[in-house]
């Protein structure tokens, strides 16, 4: 897992925005405000009518219940049916704000994440003055219920992409499939896609008193058997409508049209990217969900976010693709470094910037320390691989002057110096100098790592002065 070195910045919101509703489950009328955030804040709730208005971040260690939706809970705030609006944000490309909610749930609005991307594209979004950081999965990471039949799994991937598939046994619904190819498209293919329920789940909701909030336009509901004119006569005096039936050719009550043939599909793909959204870090993956619910959902999220703080070490190796032209050869290394055999020890420069500098050493047995240390036991010197950062960080420094043949860099001060693998013949060392302050008066202050593979073989803190010497 590593860093992607092309990243947008950060987005928060222009401004803040209120939007009013009901919660489904809980039927209260909520009034829920999104404020702009610093960089770094992340999404984060708060329960504004409670006494000191706590606050709970949106995280899956912090989910409580995801038995008709996803609810966090933390430092006594509790917040329900998250996911839409998670969603939401995701797809509307905000990394930062704060939400208040002056009650315990989000309003469920029409059931989909589209009234909350209409606010966001109301005020717009602006960029800030930090990096997104994705974290790329480099291996294959999988979830599976036995019981409930779920499979889901993140696969290497360039971008972020999502592809759900649904089978309820159902004749109505039938076996269903949604893609997001990127998250661009979130906002036309998958926010207006609404919630679903089969009859026979309304029907224990509403002896149940479990959907307070509930209007029967707040979700497409799938008729999944034959129904009597009497239950729906029922059905419309609960939700105060004068009549419902039921459209034969799609199985679902008249009330409401589907926006997209597969909507329920679609709608399980939006709950996948509100839910993942808990994993508090942007990923780049390809999902693939088969049968997926809120509760593993979340347990997925559990999983990848444990393998990233776990990985989040090695997010800052640099890439190095053999197959992509280097951006100094070895004459051009030459051109600017005074070394020479046997002393040049950067074979080739794989990334420049202001601040930044990659370059690539080959090991070799030829190498002519090896003579010496150790000839039955072959280990490349320590002081060797610091001089080798060293050429690396020379080239960030000499690149600075229009002459770099006419300047030395000498060693001012060496410090943290740690060494954590051995380097041996075979081995390639992915060489990494970062500016740690401008150069002010030839004075260059770097923070170096050298790695191998995607273990840190060693790293240090150097400080050189570029003289010009003729």
């Amino acid at each position: 897992m590593m860093e992607n070195t092309q990243l947008p910045n950060q987005h928060t919101l222009k401004s803040q925005v209120t939007i009013s509703g009901v919660g489904l489950h809980t039927g209260a009328h909520v009034n829920m405000t999104l404020k702009p955030a610093i960089a770094g804040f992340g999404i984060k709730f708060q329960r504004i009518d409670l006494p000191d208005q706590p606050v709970v971040k949106a995280d899956c260690d912090y989910v409580v219940d995801t038995a008709r939706g996803t609810t966090l809970e933390h430092n006594g705030a509790k917040v329900s049916t998250v996911e839409h609006l998670l969603a939401a944000l995701v797809g509307g490309g905000v990394d930062n704000v704060l939400v208040e909610l002056n009650g315990p749930e989000i309003p469920i609005m029409d059931g989909s994440s589209q009234p909350f991307i209409d606010i966001i594209e109301e005020i717009g979004i602006q960029s800030q003055d930090a990096k997104k950081i994705y974290y790329s999965i480099d291996t294959n990471i999988s979830y599976y219920d036995d019981v409930k039949k779920v499979e889901m799994v993140a696969l290497p991937s360039v971008d972020y992409r999502i592809t759900a598939l649904i089978d309820f046994n159902s004749q109505v619904l039938g076996t269903q499939h949604a893609n997001l190819k990127h998250m661009d498209d979130f906002k036309k293919e998958i926010a207006p896609c609404r919630t679903f329920c089969f009859l026979h789940e309304l029907e224990y909701l509403v002896a149940n008193n479990l959907i307070k909030g509930g209007d029967i336009n707040n979700a497409i509901v799938v008729v999944d058997r034959a129904v009597t004119e009497e239950e729906l006569e029922r059905l419309a005096k609960v939700f105060n409508r004068e009549k419902i039936s039921v459209a034969q050719r799609e199985g679902i009550l008249n009330n409401i049209s589907l926006r997209f043939p597969n909507e329920p599909a679609r709608h399980k793909l939006l709950d996948i990217v509100g839910d993942l959204a808990l994993i508090g870090y942007p990923i780049k993956a390809h999902i693939i969900a088969n049968r997926p619910g809120h509760a593993s959902n979340v347990e997925f999220a559990k999983k990848i976010k444990s393998y990233i703080k776990k990985n989040k070490h090695v997010k800052d190796i640099p890439i190095y693709d053999p197959n992509q032209p280097a951006v100094f050869d070895i004459n051009r290394i030459a051109r600017t470094l005074p070394h020479r055999y046997p002393f040049l020890m950067v074979d080739k420069i794989i990334e420049l910037s202001d601040n930044m500098v990659v370059g690539i050493k080959n090991v070799t047995f030829n190498e002519f320390f090896f003579q010496g240390h150790f000839p039955n036991n072959p280990v490349m010197p320590g002081v060797l691989q610091i001089e080798a950062l060293s050429q690396v960080g020379g080239m960030l420094a000499l690149n600075t002057v229009p002459d770099p043949e006419n300047y030395d860099t000498y060693f001012l001060k060496i410090d943290n110096c740690k060494f954590k693998q051995k380097v041996m013949p075979g081995d390639t060392l992915i060489m990494k100098m970062e500016l740690l302050s401008p150069i002010r008066r030839g004075i260059v202050e770097m923070r170096g790592t050298i790695f191998i593979g995607n273990k840190v073989a060693a790293e240090a803190d150097l400080i050189a002065q570029i003289i010009k010497s003729r």
